[in-house]
């Protein structure tokens, strides 16, 4: 650079900032004001409040804030017994999936101060894996933790304050807590009674230009990929019928990220760039629509209209990470998915996402004869243990195990990963109202009853003492300092309070290490049904079908096609399961500023995330919606099993001496071992010899460097050391 265009460079900054500088005061004043008014709204709610008839809902209502919001501020209003609710316990997940259905607020949840005391000590047995007995003393304790005191004397590892362990919620006592235990009145999950609209897809690479639909292949000069210049260049060429739009490759809603502190801040600046005249950002909502854009960092999806033409564009990185594929072979295995699908799936259309997709084949398996078992559909349950699981259920594991843990130099790096794992756990799942067990109920079961409950769909609220000298990793989730996210104690002797499932809790007692102590100080017990079987089952199918075609064909094309439908097959399976949890609704908008850049009002209890020099984007928490498919219990029963299964798991391979089940999974690799978990898969510098035998649920070897490493501290060196290690495993096969 020379003088010169150091100079101009100089000029051109300064003119940015005199641009920017009334746009900032502006952004201030706003906020000041926005401030200003939720501080009155805020007095008013607590005003209103103290009217003996007032009550939560009719205030959200009226205030355009969630329930949960109204009892932070007004701590009376909430169910009997309900304390203050935490600012930090509002929901801020990101729901990607389209949901068409009117949203409802959430109900309060109530957080107790301190872990709850049972009636009588419950405590687990460390010898007898399959005896259950109501008392234990500590002579009944694993070697480790003789000498311990007694489990109903040892207080929990940390105090609910800020810089330790946030206390998870708990179930009310007595009537206050009974009352959760109900179906939502007039909402049960029925099989629908019309067919899903087919919609035209066209897929396009807008590095390259090329653009793919049912009818041809065509070369766009799209200019700078915005979406003025690829809607006007697609629709040149295209028909109206075309209604989504893939990406497949360039990612046009990141050309601005350099200038933005975050990536969803270029994607909302893409998605609400200058539009085409007669195009305006789509604004109906029809049965499996859903008006506006989302504002993903990796996977919007923006929605225009012109006139009665409606148009999506997407990423297709939604269904399968296309790995280079051009875009004639993506639409191949679209192709290539419907087809493995339509043999099990009679009236299946590919919807928008795999999440979409995936919940409406399922609502096509709901048993519809009558007199079948729940023909008259799967009951929703209350919003209260709805909200309950939502928050003390979590998803898939994911940890990176750093020195001084492990050695700072380790021999090896190997992954091994579980093929389509969730499939493995949708055999049996919890259906209709829950029963609580509490401790008391449960320290006056059978041996064999409490077995049984254990081993039951069911959701517990446990206390946990890990045994003296521990030396492998974690096995029950527990609430992380400080945050909604989740940590595995693993220090012996440690004691603490969760929720975790039965298939977890069942693992902890029964690992082949050392028998954990537990105990039950509530929990939640479905009765057995398997709503999932009959859908994963028709998934598996066409899963195998599409692995065996990738194995086999001559087409290299095809062949690539039908191993990315395969991908797309597990992804629909995944997120289908992940739609049942149906967290509470974050939705994101924009609106355009006014002719004088005038801010424009928003939607009521959104809150200002971002402005432009066109636009306004804001986000509203819209609570738990009156949803219909909404079984957060399905869910958290295929997560929990699907982390105890991370752990110890049989393989579809056979010992060949005693003909049983192999075992895989962390506990059966050496302690110290273990570098990281994530969702599915197990990295660890040890050698790993488990057989593959190409079912669900068996463990892949993906990446392999059998060589020193040195052990990475951050998700960076951990990601590097992951694409390393898969190269010089690929490598080795070629």
């Amino acid at each position: 650079m020379d003088t010169k265009k150091y100079s101009a460079g100089l000029s051109e900054l300064r003119a940015v900032r005199d641009e920017l500088k009334p746009l900032e005061r502006e952004l201030g004043q706003l906020q000041a004001k926005v401030d200003k008014l939720r501080e009155h709204r805020a007095e008013k709610v607590r005003e209103l409040s103290g009217y003996e008839k007032a009550t939560a809902d009719r205030l959200a209502t009226s205030a355009g804030l969630a329930v949960i919001d109204i009892v932070t501020l007004a701590p009376s209003l909430a169910p009997q017994g309900a304390p203050e609710a935490s600012a930090g316990s509002t929901a801020t997940e990101t729901v990607t999936g389209d949901q068409s259905v009117a949203q409802a607020a959430a109900q309060p949840i109530k957080e107790s101060a301190a872990p709850p005391a049972p009636d009588r000590p419950v405590t687990e047995p460390a010898g007898a894996l399959a005896h259950l007995p109501s008392t234990t003393s500590d002579s009944d304790a694993a070697p480790e933790a003789s000498g311990r005191p007694a489990q109903a004397e040892a207080a929990p590892a940390a105090a609910a304050t800020e810089d330790s362990e946030r206390v998870l919620p708990s179930i009310p006592d007595g009537a206050d807590g009974d009352r959760w235990f109900h179906a939502e009145r007039d909402l049960a999950s029925k099989r629908p009674n019309f067919k899903q609209a087919a919609r035209g897809m066209a897929f396009l690479d807008t590095t390259t230009g090329t653009l793919v639909w049912q009818s041809g292949t065509v070369r766009l000069d799209l200019g700078s990929a915005s979406v003025a210049e690829i809607l006007t260049a697609v629709y040149a060429v295209a028909p109206v019928s075309v209604e989504r739009i893939y990406i497949t490759a360039g990612d046009p809603w990141h050309q601005s990220s350099e200038r933005h502190a975050f990536l969803k801040d270029a994607v909302a600046a893409w998605l609400n760039g200058p539009l085409p005249e007669g195009w305006t950002v789509e604004a109906s909502r029809g049965r499996d629509r859903q008006a506006g854009h989302l504002v993903h960092p990796r996977n919007p999806v923006g929605r225009w209209q012109r006139g009665d033409q409606h148009t999506e564009i997407r990423s297709v990185g939604e269904w399968f990470d296309p790995g280079g594929a051009d875009p004639a072979t993506v639409r191949a295995a679209f192709v290539e998915l419907w087809k493995a699908l339509r043999p099990h799936f009679e009236d299946v259309v590919l919807m928008g996402s795999p999440s979409q997709t995936g919940r409406d084949l399922w609502s096509r398996t709901v048993p519809a004869k009558a007199g079948a078992k729940w023909a008259d559909g799967f009951p929703v349950m209350s919003q209260e243990i709805r909200g309950l699981l939502h928050a003390t259920a979590g998803q898939g594991r994911t940890e990176l195990i750093a020195p001084p843990r492990v050695p700072e130099r380790v021999p090896g790096w190997y992954e091994v990963d579980r093929t389509f794992a969730y499939a493995k756990h949708t055999w049996a799942s919890g259906v209709g109202v829950p029963e609580r067990i509490t401790a008391a109920r449960f320290a006056a079961m059978s041996e064999k009853e409490q077995s049984n409950a254990l081993f039951a769909p069911s959701h517990w609220q446990v206390r946990v003492t890990i045994p003296e000298g521990w030396s492998h990793v974690g096995l029950l989730p527990a609430p992380a300092p400080g945050e909604r996210s989740w940590h595995y104690p693993y220090e012996g002797g440690r004691t603490f309070t969760t929720w975790a499932g039965g298939a977890e809790v069942n693992l902890a007692l029964r690992n082949p290490i050392a028998p954990w102590r537990i105990e039950i100080l509530d929990g939640l017990l479905w009765e057995s049904g398997d709503p999932l079987k009959s859908w994963s089952t028709k998934l598996q199918k066409a899963w195998r079908s599409l692995r065996a075609i990738a194995d086999m064909h001559g087409d290299e094309q095809q062949k690539q096609a039908c191993a990315l439908a395969s991908r797309a097959v597990r992804a629909i399976l995944l997120y289908g399961i992940g739609t049942f949890a149906q967290r509470p609704r974050i939705t994101t908008g924009s609106l355009e500023l006014g002719a004088g850049g005038e801010v424009p009002d928003m939607p009521d209890g959104a809150r200002l995330t971002g402005i432009t020099d066109t636009h306004v984007t804001w986000e509203r928490n819209q609570g738990f919606s009156r949803d219909q498919y909404a079984h957060p219990e399905w869910a958290a029963g295929v997560w929990s099993a699907a982390r105890a299964a991370l752990l110890s798991v049989s393989t579809s391979s056979k010992d060949p001496a005693t003909g049983k089940p192999l075992k895989a999974g962390a506990l059966h690799l050496p302690p110290g071992s273990i570098l990281a978990f994530r969702t599915d898969a197990i990295y660890t510098s040890a050698p790993v010899d488990w057989e593959y035998g190409g079912e669900p649920g068996d463990y892949l070897l993906k990446g392999r460097m059998p060589w020193e490493q040195t052990t990475p501290r951050t998700d960076e060196e951990f990601y590097y050391l992951q694409g390393l290690g898969r190269q010089a495993y690929e490598a080795e096969g070629m």
